[in-house]
């Protein structure tokens, strides 16, 4: 088992300074998650039932090495009473890079267009790294679904020419 990753940008972005900025990041964090040690932890704590800060948990320190900051604050102050957060915030090339992990609430309850849509309307960030189950039992009788293939099958049209957000990439790692 390793942690896989699919990346959707935006054409126009694709060859810039800015995305090869942003991928610079996603790269070292899919090595970090690739370790063997990680890849133990990983594998011990998704379980049926847990919460995603138990995989958060095991690269925290590393995300905070890279640069990202905890469920930063302010990144939605013109939305009145919304709440909104990202799990983490970096700052990166003038714009931002939002990282949320998900796991059972993955495609159940749809947090993967929500952290999308938190992307989208964030005036500090424009590209997320989503971090999702390859496959998610959430229980003995919930068949396995395959979380990583659904989400990157969600997300995909929106890097489609016509269909762009906001969002100018996307980073889908498959834990």
């Amino acid at each position: 088992m390793s942690v896989q990753v699919v990346h959707l940008v935006q054409e126009i972005y694709r060859d810039t300074r800015e995305y090869t900025a942003v991928k610079s990041v996603g790269e070292k964090l899919l090595a970090h998650l690739n370790e063997p040690a990680v890849l133990e932890e990983i594998k011990r704590v998704n379980l049926p039932g847990a919460s995603s800060s138990l995989i958060q948990n095991t690269f925290l320190t590393q995300a905070k090495e890279l640069g990202f900051r905890d469920e930063s604050k302010g990144l939605f102050s013109g939305y009145a009473n919304s709440g909104l957060r990202p799990d983490y915030y970096k700052e990166v090339e003038g714009t931002g890079i939002i990282l949320e992990v998900e796991r059972g609430k993955t495609t159940i309850n749809n947090m993967d267009f929500l952290d999308f849509w938190k992307c989208h309307i964030c005036n500090h960030a424009n590209y997320l790294f989503l971090l999702v189950p390859m496959t998610l039992v959430q229980n003995s009788k919930m068949k396995p679904r395959n979380e990583f293939a659904t989400v990157v099958k969600h997300l995909s049209p929106f890097f489609e020419p016509g269909n762009y957000t906001n969002v100018r990439g996307l980073s889908i790692y498959g834990y």
